[in-house]
């Protein structure tokens, strides 16, 4: 099945979503990291529970801020998001697409589409750009925002073993 309609779709979409001022959905995750400095001065909004959005205070943003540029671990972080929402189809009962996560070793080996992903860039990772675009998992809970910023982080922060 070829990607690149999805892939093109997708950074599209979220170019057009970039240009809209930050004002996207509250469905929509930062592939890229903000550094400490930008979130400070970049004004975000985050979805207030009536569905409006209302502006992040500075400590909001701080916090943010410091939980995107911590450093996010495979075993404490990644490996138990993976167990919860991806093992099942991908090493326990079935190894689809030849794609087996149970273990560290065995995502980076990747499928037989080629590499999962790029350390360093979940841009280019089709491991993220499945969850991003909302075809993995295909069953059972959906990984949500916050552990999709993980993984995001994780991926940019060179995908280590640790």
């Amino acid at each position: 099945m070829k990607k690149t309609p999805y892939l093109l779709s997708t950074f599209l979409l979220i170019a057009i979503l970039a240009a809209c001022g930050g004002n996207a959905p509250a469905s929509s995750v930062d592939l890229e990291p903000v550094a400490p400095a930008q979130a400070a001065s970049t004004p975000t909004e985050v979805p207030a529970p009536t569905g409006e959005t209302a502006p992040v205070t500075e400590d909001q943003a701080t916090a943010e801020s410091e939980a995107s540029s911590s450093i996010v671990s495979y075993a404490s972080d990644i490996a138990p998001i993976i167990d919860a929402k991806c093992i099942k189809c991908h090493g326990i009962e079935s190894r689809k697409e030849g794609l087996d996560l149970l273990t560290y070793d065995n995502l980076m080996k990747g499928s037989r589409n080629g590499v999962a992903l790029t350390p360093g860039d979940a841009n280019n990772s089709l491991f993220v750009q499945l969850i991003v675009e909302g075809e993995m998992p295909n069953r059972g809970d959906r990984v949500t925002p916050e552990e999709l910023q993980l993984i995001i982080d994780w991926v940019n922060q060179g995908a280590l073993n640790n």
